[in-house]
């Protein structure tokens, strides 16, 4: 197995602007995991895996036979690596082909959403509660962020992602049959709880903007969690949570 030792090497680089550049994820069509939990859920859920680099010592992994492997020390390591400390590996995943044919039974939206922590988040609740599919529109995090993908917790393997224009998400809900609501801090919101959400799709935006008009104008209704009067409005992936347990529930 090479150990490589420059950070000039070809693979270094190539590590180093998977993490920081989504046109050149894109691109490429992979995107970086980081950490042995995340290899052993890639490897679980048929994930296509490139290449792997080790902090200071590899280890067998059965599955790993078609994957390019190599060997840094730590000071390298943690140069390729956009995690500070991490134990490693780094390895690269190829990204899947977006399922936007089959049924989706229900539909977590985020319109907006910056962060990544929050996108990631999100993903991961969805993987919880059985949620049929996430869908990003607007200006949200990039889904291959490297910080979006630790915050999936291995459900970016698994978890049905779609990125979708507000034209192409109307034709996939009137498709499956599913109304569409907003959650929002209006006099027109409804309780949550007094909405059948079982087959319904339900759209979240940024804690600071809410959502677009553009989005609202094509809910059915509106919807909002009760809170105590002097309480703060949830964060996007808090609120998309509790809507969420709610869809499931």
């Amino acid at each position: 197995m090479e150990l490589i030792r420059s950070r000039q090497n070809a693979a270094v680089r190539r590590l180093r602007a998977l993490a920081a550049d989504a046109a050149f994820r894109r691109e490429q069509g992979e995107y970086l995991c980081e950490g042995e939990k995340a290899l052993g859920e890639a490897l679980a859920f048929g994930a296509e895996i490139g290449f792997v680099l080790w902090k200071e010592r590899a280890k067998p992994v059965p599955g790993l036979e078609r994957a390019a492997q190599a060997v840094a020390e730590a000071e390298l390591f943690d140069y390729a690596s956009p995690m500070k400390n991490s134990p490693g590996p780094l390895l690269t995943v190829k990204m899947p082909e977006e399922d936007r044919v089959s049924p989706v039974q229900n539909a977590l939206i985020l319109e907006n959403v910056q962060d990544p922590g929050n996108v990631g988040t999100v993903i991961r609740g969805a993987g919880a509660f059985g949620i049929g599919a996430v869908i990003l529109t607007g200006n949200c995090a990039d889904l291959y962020h490297p910080r979006t993908v630790r915050a999936t917790m291995g459900a970016v393997f698994r978890q049905r992602v779609l990125r979708l224009s507000l034209e192409e998400l109307s034709g996939l809900l009137e498709q499956n049959g599913l109304p569409l609501y907003g959650a929002a801090l209006s006099e027109a919101a409804e309780d949550v709880r007094r909405v059948p959400l079982k087959r319904a799709a339900v759209a979240v935006g940024s804690e600071g903007s809410g959502l677009s008009r553009e989005l609202l104008a094509r809910c059915r209704g509106q919807l909002i969690i009760p809170m105590r009067p002097e309480s703060e409005s949830l964060n996007a992936a808090a609120a998309a949570t509790v809507l969420m347990w709610e869809m499931a529930r």
